[in-house]
């Protein structure tokens, strides 16, 4: 009778460590794994951004270069700020086009749209004829 009573504890204890190492694999599964992919994706989309930052200064700098080389007397003298006004302008014109971008969302699609729509015109037909 008294190892029965010892079994009954090291039954529940048993049990109760189970339940403690489920919870643990069962927070490891939910929490570790999308926090490493989406690790991965920051990783991506962040390297992504400065290439991207990088090519746009880059372009900028030469279109300013452009300006100030073709453009030939024109640019020179009282109008030498002229090419770094039209650079400006244009880089904020692409800060304006990202954050509209950014802003805006996900595109939606628009073939769902155009098809709903032809059906929609298909049915009518369909309805008039008869």
């Amino acid at each position: 009778a008294l190892g029965s009573s010892d079994n009954k504890k090291g039954g529940l204890r048993r049990s109760g460590d189970d339940a403690v190492q489920i919870t643990i694999d069962y927070l490891k599964q939910e929490t570790l794994g999308p926090l490493k992919g989406l690790g991965k994706f920051l990783a991506w989309g962040v390297s992504g951004s400065v290439a991207l930052a990088i090519g746009v200064l880059l372009l900028l700098i030469g279109v300013l270069r452009l300006l100030q080389s073709e453009t030939g007397s024109a640019l020179r003298g009282d109008w030498s700020w002229v090419p770094y006004l039209g650079v400006t302008v244009l880089g904020l014109a692409v800060i304006g086009l990202a954050a509209w971008r950014i802003t805006a969302g996900p595109a939606t699609r628009k073939l769902p749209q155009l098809e709903a729509a032809r059906q929609s015109d298909e049915a009518k037909v369909g309805t008039e004829e008869g």
